[in-house]
């Protein structure tokens, strides 16, 4: 199979699985489970749950425990952007190609999508697909990566940078947290469903995760100056607008460009004690620094 034809696949999987999950509209309250599945369905790029299948190849995880682990990673990620969209945050108005939640529908039923969106994803890790032990794990990998040593923490953190100059460890502090932490527990989690990994493969998938991760937003940063808005699916250029400390506005484009060609490199070099077993993790690396080529 190739890349592509790979990654059609789980994404199909993902969707179904997604669909699965979500409750149905005919479930009441229905304008709120309508909603939800607006913002979750028919879009995004899944990057984490591409990730976390990718790395369950590494430990021959069933693809009933992938599907669900990673119909949760994209549950929680959806719900960080259809809050990060509120005016009380970013205050945007198109994510994904169409209008964000507060607009399509009214700012309380955004903040409420969120919130049954993170509730939603650990139903799905309780699900008996999963034995009993990688439930608990998988549950404690997802909530510490989205709380507040995490995810939250770094959205935090960001809020509180707007307008204030950061040097370059404290803006990667901040996208480790922000960006890095949810898709760590990707790979992680992906490599759990299979069973239990040793010390030495997880810390091989964390260094692989922390150069990917901070690829991720090198890359959000420099498409978010040199690509307009129909192209990337969000508004383009808000970062500057805002006020916002990136990557770019730091150091620069040109060696922003760099950076992540060599961020690319270090998650190759992570990868290396597994051989060819990590080709899709290699390939997903690629994928996410090839969006600036």
């Amino acid at each position: 199979m190739t890349f592509e034809q790979w990654m059609r696949s789980v994404l199909d999987r993902v969707e179904s699985a997604l669909e699965q999950y979500l409750p149905a509209t005919s479930t009441e309250p229905a304008k709120l489970h309508e909603a939800m599945r607006y913002a979750v369905l028919g879009g995004g790029k899944r990057v984490r749950p591409l990730l976390c299948h990718a790395a369950g190849e590494l430990t021959d995880a069933k693809a009933g425990s992938l599907e669900a682990a990673s119909a949760a990673l994209e549950m929680i990620h959806v719900y960080s952007l259809v809050h990060d969209d509120m005016p009380c945050m970013d205050d945007d108005e198109l994510r994904r190609g169409k209008p964000t939640v507060h607009v399509k529908y009214d700012e309380a039923t955004a903040l409420l999508v969120g919130d049954a969106l993170q509730s939603q994803a650990f139903v799905a890790l309780t699900s008996d697909v999963l034995a009993p032990a990688q439930q608990a794990a998988l549950v404690r990998e997802l909530a510490l990566a989205s709380g507040s040593v995490g995810m939250a923490g770094g959205q935090a953190i960001d809020l509180a940078s707007v307008g204030q100059t950061l040097t370059r460890p404290q803006l990667e502090t901040m996208h480790r947290l922000k960006t890095g932490a949810l898709l760590r527990a990707a790979v992680r989690m992906g490599a759990l469903t299979g069973g239990t990994p040793d010390a030495n493969t997880l810390q091989a998938l964390d260094a692989y995760s922390a150069a990917v991760g901070l690829a991720f937003q090198v890359v959000d940063d420099i498409l978010d100056v040199t690509t307009d808005s129909a192209t990337l699916g969000k508004t383009a250029g808000k970062d500057a607008k805002d006020g916002k400390p990136t990557y770019v506005s730091i150091i620069g484009l040109d060696a922003s460009r760099a950076l992540a060609a060599q961020l690319r490199s270090d998650a190759h070099d992570a990868l290396a004690p597994f051989g060819a077993r990590a080709q899709r993790l290699a390939e997903l690396a690629d994928l996410v620094v090839n969006r600036v080529s």
